[in-house]
């Protein structure tokens, strides 16, 4: 029997549900990619049959989707500050709250004047670029451990035509790339996640070494916060995001190397997930 647009779109969202936080959104991204359609264009077109053959891939998307798989993997495909990255395995899934972390970074680095920023742990890129979408005199390095996810950064760049110039990638481990070098600004987004912490099960699709650092979840961030001063400039400023239960523990891990203005913010939920603090480094 011949479907159309709208019918399979109903059957889709109907199985995605208990699958997806948003089944019909689901459905109509994944629909979208197999006919290279807009969202929009699903509507327009919603009395149209599908083809069997692409009634097939889409079901075989489906089925990866309820099996698991986050949806940026399946499209290829994330937005994140209005910027439309691509996204493979080999990178975290860029989050919403990661925005928020973005915002009070640009709220330390004036527009009218040269920055220099360190993004630690950059996976796909995401942090760099929309900083560098906001503050065209930027000067970014972006480090991961990853060569894989530094090449998907890499491509993001030149796709977005937006930062290539002016973002430094670089391989390695936190701050071994930049042994010399000192910022304005470090950000980071790094693993959090506790490696016996159960939500791990349902996030079996992303590289686990940019989830989990070890058995408490704070072994990345005490690693940042300790080696942090010496790479920033008098005055610099380092934020974090972290797990919503870790605002404590992070400010203390702040404190106890001698920055200043610590404080945490919370994300759009209304959980503890940014910590930031200054520092007076010696020259």
């Amino acid at each position: 029997m011949s479907l159309d647009i709208a019918q399979v779109l109903q059957a889709a969202a109907s199985s995605l549900s208990g699958h997806s936080e948003s089944p019909r959104l689901d459905a109509e991204l994944l629909l979208s990619k197999i006919l290279g359609m807009s969202r929009s264009g699903l509507v327009v077109h919603g009395a149209e049959p599908i083809a069997a053959a692409r009634r097939v891939a889409y079901e075989q998307l489906l089925q990866r989707r309820i099996d698991g798989a986050p949806i940026a993997y399946l499209t290829g495909t994330r937005e994140f500050w209005s910027l439309n990255l691509s996204v493979t395995p080999d990178v975290l899934v860029p989050r919403p709250e990661t925005e928020v972390l973005v915002e009070l970074a640009l709220g330390r680095m004036p527009a009218d004047s040269m920055t220099t920023v360190l993004d630690l742990g950059t996976g796909s890129g995401a942090i760099a670029l929309a900083i560098a979408s906001e503050r065209p005199l930027a000067r970014i390095t972006a480090v991961d451990v990853s060569p894989a996810a530094l090449a998907v950064a890499a491509g993001n760049a030149r796709s977005l035509a937006a930062g290539n110039a002016r973002i430094d990638w670089r391989l390695g481990s936190w701050f071994e790339p930049v042994s010399d070098l000192r910022f304005d600004v470090i950000v980071s987004n790094p693993p959090y996640v506790a490696s016996t912490d159960p939500a791990l099960r349902s996030l079996t699709s992303e590289p686990l070494l940019a989830l989990a650092p070890g058995p408490s979840g704070l072994e990345a961030l005490s690693a940042i916060v300790a080696g942090a001063a010496r790479h920033l400039n008098s005055e610099g400023w380092l934020l974090l995001e972290h797990g919503s239960t870790q605002a404590d523990e992070v400010a203390g891990l702040l404190d106890r190397h001698g920055f200043r203005n610590i404080r945490s913010h919370t994300d759009y939920a209304g959980k503890p997930r940014v910590t930031l603090g200054s520092h007076h480094s010696q020259p």
